[in-house]
């Protein structure tokens, strides 16, 4: 699947590599921070951070989604802020990364840096029907939050 993107950094393709795949099995493409200047995030602190770049989907059965980068999170608190970000096939605007520092340390972001990722997914669009009953009950049927154990 093309996906076109318009580069809004000119550093982008020539100082820093556009968005792709790290590895051939890789699910996602990294995000770079494509900032002015380094900047340090501080604790709690979020920050809506450029890519650098914008795109349009155009198919209606797609969605990027936006993630965070699992070693960030895990080593350094760095995660979106929305946690995950959907891109609608129509839009056509910058695409932006809320991160969010929720550790007790500041982190240095530097300009380049890979800070989150973006999957390509597909969409089924739903055709909801109101009813009074279903047509059969499930085995869980309303059981709700923990009723199927830890």
């Amino acid at each position: 699947m093309q996906i076109k993107i318009k580069i809004l950094d000119e550093r982008l393709g020539r100082d820093f590599p556009l968005p792709s795949y790290e590895t051939a099995m890789s699910a996602g493409m990294d995000l770079r921070a494509m900032e002015d200047s380094d900047f340090i995030l501080n604790p709690g602190e979020v920050r809506l951070v450029h890519t650098g770049f914008a795109m349009h989907i155009a198919d209606p059965n797609v969605t990027a989604l936006v993630v965070p980068r699992s070693g960030l999170g895990y080593k350094h608190g760095i995660v979106l802020s929305n946690l995950t970000g959907v891109i609608d096939a129509d839009y056509q605007g910058p695409l932006m990364m809320p991160l969010w520092n929720h550790s007790n340390e500041p982190f240095e972001i530097k300009v380049g840096d890979r800070v989150a990722q973006m999957l390509f997914v597909p969409v089924i669009h739903a055709d909801l029907q109101v009813t009074n009953s279903f047509d059969e009950e499930s085995e869980r049927g309303q059981k709700g939050f923990g009723s199927t154990g830890l």
